[in-house]
């Protein structure tokens, strides 16, 4: 399993970034099994649930993106979209996302960069 994140980059506060998470070497069907969701880690903090898509079924969002950020999924693409609006600087950090196999296996991909200037 590869997970390739990208979409990150440098956006003023009240800006819109749309990250992606592009799973290769899985077939649909896996695809379709896993939780998917995105983790935030800034510096000298822990890495935290940003929104995710959770085994039992729905979305699920922290509640300092609630209201701005999006997740969605397109299978046919095997890709995680999260769209996030009205950036504040507070959500600087490096953004990962995270797929977990039913029998609980994670992997992670290699994270990209949200930087929000004030």
């Amino acid at each position: 399993v590869q997970l390739q994140a990208s979409g990150g980059g440098l956006v003023q506060a009240g800006g819109s970034l749309t990250l992606s998470c592009k799973a290769s070497r899985m077939i649909l069907s896996e695809f379709i099994s896993y939780s998917w969701s995105w983790y935030r880690q800034a510096p000298g903090q822990e890495r935290v649930l940003v929104a995710g898509f959770p085994r039992t079924g729905g979305t699920e969002y922290s509640e300092a993106v609630k209201g701005r950020f999006t997740i969605s999924r397109d299978n046919s693409k095997k890709t995680i979209t999260m769209r996030m609006n009205n950036l504040k600087p507070e959500d600087t950090a490096l953004y990962f996302c995270k797929a977990e196999r039913p029998t609980n296996t994670v992997y992670w991909g290699q994270g990209t960069q949200v930087t929000v200037s004030s």
